[in-house]
């Protein structure tokens, strides 16, 4: 058995940094969203309201981060597929097209 990774830990260590990314944006969306809420109730003079309101909002936000990095992480290709993706050129810039022009990088006027 030869020692170092396999293409399967590769994919384990992809899955894993991205589910600990999502945490991470998780909190990082809360403190957000406790931070903004506190510094417009200092200024606006409305304590602790707009505070408890952006905190709702960046827990709704962190939360819909965690949900969309972790479906992606359990069904990557069928997520993939469903949304019409081959999986190879899903990028603009593996694909040879332009996001600009969204044609391969011709332009309508091109014949």
């Amino acid at each position: 058995m030869p020692l170092g990774f396999g293409k399967s830990d590769a994919g384990m260590m992809r899955t894993a940094w991205e589910l600990s990314a999502a945490m991470l944006s998780l909190v990082i969306a809360i403190g957000i969203g406790w931070w903004f809420g506190g510094v417009l109730d200092a200024w606006v003079g409305t304590a602790p309201w707009l505070m408890l309101l952006f905190l709702c909002f960046g827990l709704v936000a962190g939360v819909l981060n965690v949900y969309r990095t972790v479906s992606r992480a359990i069904h990557p290709a069928t997520l993939r597929s469903a949304a019409g993706h081959s999986g190879a050129g899903d990028r603009p810039w593996g694909s040879g097209e332009d996001a600009s022009t969204g044609a391969g990088g011709r332009t309508p006027g091109d014949a």
